[in-house]
């Protein structure tokens, strides 16, 4: 028997957390959504999660702040994550990658940029990822 995986969406926005939560969950992942930085190591802590979809401009404690208090919970404990953020600053994504957010994808994000770095990180199957239409293809 298999565990279901399991992502956290760390996003203040109530919109685009619960969209994301959707998407996530259509594509066959365990699903949680918080507000904030704090709560997200409190979830990650008590519940665990194999990756987290973390929002790079949160309130009060920050990104930053997630990936440091996400370094303590350990090895194994330690999910993968992905920033999301809403411009494509080098700086930011060098600052975030050597505090532990290995990948990323920019906001607005949609189905399509999900699946896709869901399957490019294996946590879902690349079968599952439904290719952009034509008009969206660059």
């Amino acid at each position: 028997m298999t565990t279901k995986k399991s992502c956290l969406v760390i996003e203040d926005s109530d919109v685009v957390r619960e969209i994301a939560v959707r998407i996530i969950a259509d594509l066959g992942l365990e699903t949680a959504g918080v507000v904030n930085a704090g709560e997200a190591i409190d979830h990650c802590r008590d519940h665990g999660a194999d990756v987290v979809l973390l929002d790079w401009d949160l309130p009060s404690m920050g990104a930053l702040d997630f990936l440091r208090g996400a370094s303590d919970l350990g090895e194994g404990a330690r999910p993968q994550i992905i920033l999301c953020a809403t411009e494509n600053d080098p700086q930011q994504f060098t600052l975030a990658k050597g505090a532990g957010a290995a990948h990323h994808i920019l906001k607005p994000f949609d189905r399509a940029a999900i699946a896709t770095k869901l399957a490019e990180i294996g946590m879902i199957e690349s079968a599952d990822v439904e290719p952009a239409p034509a008009a969206h293809r660059q």
